[in-house]
């Protein structure tokens, strides 16, 4: 939800998620890449990862912004967009619209918000190993409690969340 930082037309509107601290205070995060590490588990129920390719995987957002915030992420460790190879680029792209495929089947959201943020500056939590945000969107969920209550309404577990989509990548993947 999107708030005023004055009156109308004193400053710029303000996003504001305050749910994240818990990732941005978190003091005791294991050292090395969450996703290299997420990667390298051989258990996707515990790493969140709904789907793996071969130079690309998907995984769900431990802090998301809405349920269903899956991460679209090249195997490799880069931060460098422009040094990704033919390969990244088409298994990352297949496997957006595949995680757009697999969220309308298991639940059935109204629109999308699709993004990369390239850099700390620019807000990536994880700025060294780039990745995709892809966050369904229904009417009306946006609502006053983070703002109020600092308080985020996600109304579903991430472990049954996972469970949905990964059944869903499985159906499509003809499983």
């Amino acid at each position: 939800m999107s708030g005023s930082s004055g009156n109308a037309g004193d400053g710029p509107d303000i996003l504001w998620a305050p749910w994240r601290m818990e990732y941005i205070e978190s003091v005791n995060r294991p050292a090395g890449c969450v996703f290299c590490r997420a990667w390298g588990e051989e258990d996707d129920r515990a790493s969140l990862i709904v789907q793996r390719g071969e130079s690309a995987f998907v995984i769900l957002n431990r802090y998301p912004y809405n349920n269903g915030h899956l991460m679209v992420v090249p195997v490799r460790h880069t931060a460098d967009l422009g040094g990704l190879d033919d390969r990244e680029k088409v298994e990352l792209f297949d496997l957006l619209e595949a995680s757009r495929k697999a969220l309308e089947e298991a639940m059935h959201p109204q629109g999308y918000n699709l993004g990369m943020n390239l850099g700390r500056t620019a807000g990536a939590g994880i700025a060294d190993h780039l990745h995709f945000h892809l966050v369904p969107r229904w009417n009306g969920d946006t609502n006053f409690m983070p703002v109020l209550g600092h308080t985020k309404v996600v109304s579903e577990g991430l472990e049954q969340t996972r469970e949905k989509l990964t059944r869903a990548f499985k159906r499509l993947n003809g499983g």
